[in-house]
């Protein structure tokens, strides 16, 4: 959960610090590039089949927090052609994607600061969440009418899998009484609540399935816990290691007693560092993986059964400068190899870093942008989560903004302004706005699916390619289907010979579909595996079949 107040960065705690070392082995600028030549040169693009890498588990977004709202006041088909966009795996009559088919969604799990109304010291109605119990015995399944309507909505498009997040136990169990805290550090809850607030998570988990038919598939109950979340701009609660191993031993159990399947997800750190290394001034967030996974770790709850090995962090301050991009994901991934088993998720972004007009419209995260420039930068950091950190998820934060601000996949406003944060800006209709961010990410996320693998390019080093073309490649065995994805940050179209190991092409060709300035996720006429183009600021998906 991005802390943005009046859409601007507030967020980041003190003593986390953005890498600045050099990076010996990035030797690529930190600008775009502006300045390489055309090319004719036909370069290599050599696939092999047998050597698989992570293999791939989703790619999601979240409600929070304008899903409540819409879903529960706007017109139903509005609503739907919302859905549609975010979770159709349809095609239209000329094979065209009709959505980017998430196959995971994200559901905030909701403190009930709405129910206290201003007495929350939230100021931004849209940034409270309603609870279904106000005492933790009696639930109302009623609330969150609008949030329960979009996971319907996913669900009956296929989505695969649904996330249960919480950034603040509910009320009722907080030290202060608020969704928010008041002391550093530690997890915002009455002493010796622990087991009522796991029982709020059962109940909850157990409820949306036996009242509205809904399987909470994962859930992720701390959420970017580095953070004092002291302010009164939204939910939020800072959370030690020790709090999250307490309250993962204390739900463990009640979940399998119960007989729910739902999986334990810990970390949602702030940025990949605190995964990876101490931080100065947050010791005892930091160093999760060695925490919670490590060998000879006293708090190792790899072996609960129903606690994913899986660690998650958020793609925030590490994506600029590019050198820090890259050194980043390298550290994540270096550290995680440490432990046999454990997956990488990169579970929430969207763009607060500040890296100038070359880089961003605006320059900043600021100023909504409906175009191609952000839907690159985003699209690069799709590339680098996946090929240099190894990720084997990655997540968007907010699927739907209302906001004059770059956090949208889709965005809504009035038809007279880009955005606004007045309370009744929105809440009952509005228009709906495709951005190029939801395209290119779909670049990804209706093609690459759930377990398939991805497979080695061992002649594409993408931590030096982050200006020019990144390239990542998947397979699916059950199907024999190849997919390539292709982020060509440069102005220049790039020329490749495909040479594929591990299997021929069927037909000889692959499937283009392209997001660009002037397309979105558009299929294009097959092409030559010997001599195909990727057009300049562009992302291309190619899909091809093989024997």
């Amino acid at each position: 959960m991005i802390n943005i107040k009046n859409y601007k960065v507030s967020l980041l705690f003190a003593g986390l610090l953005l890498i600045n070392s050099s990076l010996t082995s990035c030797s690529s600028s930190d600008n775009t590039d502006n300045t390489q030549p055309p090319t004719t040169t036909t370069r290599d693009l050599n696939v092999n089949l047998d050597l698989k890498l992570q293999t791939m588990e989703s790619f999601g977004a979240s409600d929070a927090w304008q899903c409540n709202f819409i879903g529960k006041n706007w017109p139903l088909d509005k609503k739907n052609q919302i859905a549609d966009l975010l979770f159709s795996k349809d095609v239209d009559a000329s094979g065209n994607p009709k959505g980017i088919g998430l196959s995971l969604w994200r559901f905030n799990l909701g403190a009930g600061s709405s129910e206290q109304g201003n007495a929350s010291d939230i100021g931004d109605e849209w940034r409270r969440t309603e609870c279904f119990t106000t005492d933790g015995i009696s639930y109302d399944m009623n609330k969150q009418a609008g949030q329960v309507w979009f996971m319907k909505a996913a669900k009956a498009r296929g989505v695969e899998k649904l996330l249960a997040f919480t950034n603040s136990a509910p009320v009722y169990l907080t030290n202060n009484g608020k969704a928010y805290a008041s002391i550093k550090e530690f997890y915002n809850l009455k002493d010796g609540k622990m087991p009522e607030l796991a029982d709020f998570w059962l109940n909850s988990i157990d409820k949306l399935k036996t009242v509205h038919g809904l399987t909470i598939d994962y859930v992720s109950p701390f959420n970017e816990p580095q953070y004092e979340w002291n302010g009164t701009s939204q939910e939020g609660s800072p959370a030690t290691n020790a709090n999250i191993y307490s309250f993962v031993n204390a739900l463990s159990p009640k979940l399998l007693a119960k007989g729910l399947n739902s999986q334990i997800v810990v970390g949602e750190g702030g940025a990949f560092e605190p995964l990876y290394k101490t931080v100065s001034g947050t010791e005892s967030r930091s160093n999760q993986i060695d925490y919670f996974f490590g060998t000879n770790s006293t708090k190792n709850i790899g072996g609960l059964s129903n606690v994913k090995k899986t660690i998650s962090a958020h793609s925030y301050w590490q994506a600029w400068p590019l050198s820090s991009l890259v050194s980043s994901r390298q550290s994540a991934a270096s550290k995680i190899q440490t432990v046999p088993g454990l997956n990488l998720w990169a579970s929430e972004y969207c763009i607060l870093e500040s890296p100038g007009t070359a880089e961003l419209p605006g320059g900043a995260g600021s100023g909504r942008d409906l175009g191609m420039q952000t839907a690159l930068w985003v699209a690069r950091i799709v590339s680098s989560d996946i090929a240099i950190g190894g990720v084997s998820s990655w997540q968007w934060w907010t699927a739907v903004s209302r906001g004059d601000y770059k956090d949208g996949l889709i965005h809504v406003d009035d038809g007279a302004s880009n955005g606004a944060g007045g309370a009744d800006y929105c809440k009952n209709d509005g228009y709906v706005r495709e951005s190029k961010i939801l395209w290119a990410l779909g670049n990804f996320s209706f093609f690459v699916k759930p377990g398939m693998a991805r497979v080695q390019i061992p002649n594409i080093d993408n931590s030096t390619a982050t200006t020019d073309v990144m390239l990542t490649a998947y397979k699916d065995e059950t199907n024999k289907k190849l997919v390539i994805v292709a982020v060509n940050f440069s102005k220049t179209a790039r020329t490749y010979k495909l040479n594929l190991s591990g299997g021929t092409l069927t037909n000889n060709k692959l499937t283009p579909y392209t997001t660009s300035d002037a397309l979105s996720l558009k299929k294009g006429t097959d092409v030559d595996p010997a001599n195909f183009e990727i057009g300049a600021r562009s992302v291309v998906t190619y899909v091809g079949t093989y024997k």
